[in-house]
């Protein structure tokens, strides 16, 4: 493998620290709004916020030039287990 190959392998290994890190906290701050969302007897879901909330990434996505449709499918997944983690 080339040096160059590996210092940008290196390069991805360090984003993917920073992205388990931000998900840890992401899922750490919708585990408290669960418990907000239950004290007040709110139901877990909220489809409005998640429709706005895959608009706003579909819009960035494309400003960033990434594919909208793909970035929203990751993002299903990541507010799967937001809903998951607000569960308890």
């Amino acid at each position: 493998m080339s040096e160059k190959i590996a210092e940008l392998r290196q390069k991805i290994d360090e984003i993917d620290e920073k992205i388990l890190l931000l998900l840890k906290e992401r899922f750490e701050i919708a585990k408290e709004i669960g418990r907000e969302k239950r004290k007040h007897g709110m139901p877990l879901r909220d489809f409005e916020r998640e429709n706005e909330k895959y608009k706003q990434i579909m819009e960035k996505a494309l400003k960033l030039k990434l594919d909208p449709e793909a970035v929203k499918e990751v993002y299903r997944k990541i507010i799967d287990m937001s809903v998951h983690a607000q569960e308890g």
